[in-house]
């Protein structure tokens, strides 16, 4: 059954720099966004909020400043990002006005989405400029943000702004009409999936990497995009955006892979966990917690077999099975040194171990999303 963007109440639309500024100039495809922004105002006028997450603000900036082709260093990278910021505002502004739509600029960081104050900080920022009727458009703060802790793709940035604001659909416009069995670029026998309901290591093995050019993201990370939304109760979309009026297009049934979420949206404090970018660590369990985490238990820690990485007591981790699938995300109640030492052990023989009585569990099930 083909789905449109017409029910949609709250709509996040990314926009990839391949979309949005010329590979060779490097100057913005305005014709193509001017497009684009009528499509967004003929659904504003049919009732849906929409929120823009844009790319191309180091493609643009780099151009300007000279830099060389080929990849940038961080410093480099972080100038032309200053420089096209600036351009881009003024190219989605004037578009914009054009439609009798004010637009604001959001920048931000994974920090802010992470940190629990400051993720409630950006999504009310985000719901007063929807109440006020104006468009956000978003950015990765690109100027500030390092090279170890970035969202390096602005698919999984998009989808961490959908579920921080509770929106029921995200297009992710790209350079291909959706996911395909294996890359048509290289398989000629690649066949297209219209439909799907859960990220299952089928689907991850279907994604290739990404091509070569101004875009940073690939079907890898717009898979961990879905994953992010069919958490959160939001349906999401990879839909060709090449051609002039590509929303319209997709609202008409063009060829694209949705999404499906099958289960409601989790409460605010779920979704925030459930799109963690950055977990700081990996417990590893056996079949038999695997099975209990899917009827809704909390993690023990004598279902963990090994420990990964480096945490503190309440960062976010995944939880996986031993053939590596990720089965959860949610915050650690013990540090990786704590719980090393408690993994495999029955929850009465902690104190014994670490010298004090912590909680029963590894991770409680009110702090723990099935992904």
């Amino acid at each position: 059954m083909s789905q449109t963007l017409a029910a949609s109440k709250r709509l996040i639309v990314k926009i990839g720099s391949a979309l949005l500024a010329d590979d060779k100039t490097g100057e913005p495809r305005r014709s193509w966004l001017e497009a684009l922004l009528a499509d967004v105002a003929a659904l504003r006028k049919q009732g849906t909020s929409v929120v823009i997450v844009t790319s191309g603000a180091v493609a643009i900036g780099r151009r300007h400043l000279n830099l060389p082709p080929g990849p940038l260093r961080l410093e480099e990278k972080q100038a032309a990002a200053a420089a096209g910021q600036v351009r881009l505002a003024h190219v989605y502004q004037e578009a914009a006005a054009r439609h009798g739509i004010v637009v604001a600029q959001i920048l931000l960081t994974p920090e802010d989405t992470e940190e629990r104050r400051r993720h409630l900080n950006a999504r009310a920022t985000i719901e007063q400029l929807l109440t006020l009727e104006a468009m956000p458009v978003i950015n990765e703060n690109d100027t500030v943000a390092t090279a170890e802790l970035r969202f390096g793709d602005n698919d999984r940035l998009a989808a961490r702004v959908a579920q921080m604001i509770s929106a029921d659909t995200l297009v992710l416009l790209s350079d291909i009409d959706g996911l395909y069995t294996a890359d048509p670029r290289r398989d000629k026998s690649a066949k297209h999936v219209p439909e799907c309901r859960e990220i299952t290591p089928e689907i991850e093995a279907m994604a290739g990497k990404a091509p070569p050019g101004s875009s940073s993201g690939g079907m890898v990370t717009k898979l961990a995009a879905a994953r992010i939304c069919l958490a959160a109760g939001c349906r999401m979309a990879i839909a060709k955006g090449e051609t002039l009026h590509a929303l319209a297009a997709l609202d008409k049934g063009a060829r694209a892979t949705w999404f499906l979420a099958a289960a409601e949206p989790l409460t605010a404090r779920k979704r925030w966990i459930a799109g963690a970018v950055n977990p700081a660590g990996v417990l590893v369990i056996d079949d038999g917690a695997a099975r209990a985490l899917k009827r809704g238990t909390s993690l023990l820690p004598a279902g963990v077999t090994r420990v990964e990485g480096e945490f503190q007591r309440g960062d976010a981790v995944i939880v996986r099975a031993k053939d590596g699938h990720e089965l959860a995300r949610g915050l650690s109640a013990y540090s990786s040194a704590d719980a090393r030492a408690i993994a495999g052990h029955k929850s009465g023989e902690i104190e014994a171990i670490l010298g004090y009585r912590g909680r029963d569990e590894m991770i409680h099930r009110d702090d723990l999303v099935v992904t």
